[in-house]
């Protein structure tokens, strides 16, 4: 019989254990989809659509369009008991959050865009 991916990764040298646990911890951060996400969530579609205000066929519909309106994606993300935030990297400059994005209207005294420093992205 076989060996187990487990029993072959505890053969290989630590340092290559290492990196390999560490690339399945960012595969781990990582999602195909709003399926996915709503999956991670714990939620169902019908939880979803009731949230919303729509039918379920409608959540089933949302989670295969390729291209949707922000304000669309950030409801979904919200239904789910997320946060949506927007980050804009540009060449040779620190990153931006876009608050508000997507918004009827955004609230009086805020920026709409903020400046923060994000470490470790690729």
């Amino acid at each position: 019989m076989g060996r187990s991916l487990d029993e072959i990764i505890a053969s290989l040298p630590r340092d290559q254990q290492e990196q390999i646990e560490a690339r399945y911890e960012e595969l781990k951060q990582e999602v195909e989809g709003l399926r996915e996400l709503r999956q991670i969530a714990g939620k169902a579609q019908a939880d979803i659509a009731t949230a919303l205000n729509i039918k379920q066929p409608s959540v089933s519909k949302i989670e295969k369009q390729a291209d949707m309106y922000l304000s669309t994606l950030r409801s979904y993300v919200e239904a789910i008991g997320g946060k949506l935030e927007l980050t804009v990297k540009l060449p040779a400059r620190p990153a931006f959050t876009i608050h508000h994005l997507g918004d009827v209207a955004a609230p009086a005294g805020k920026p709409t865009v903020a400046r923060r420093k994000v470490v470790g992205l690729r």
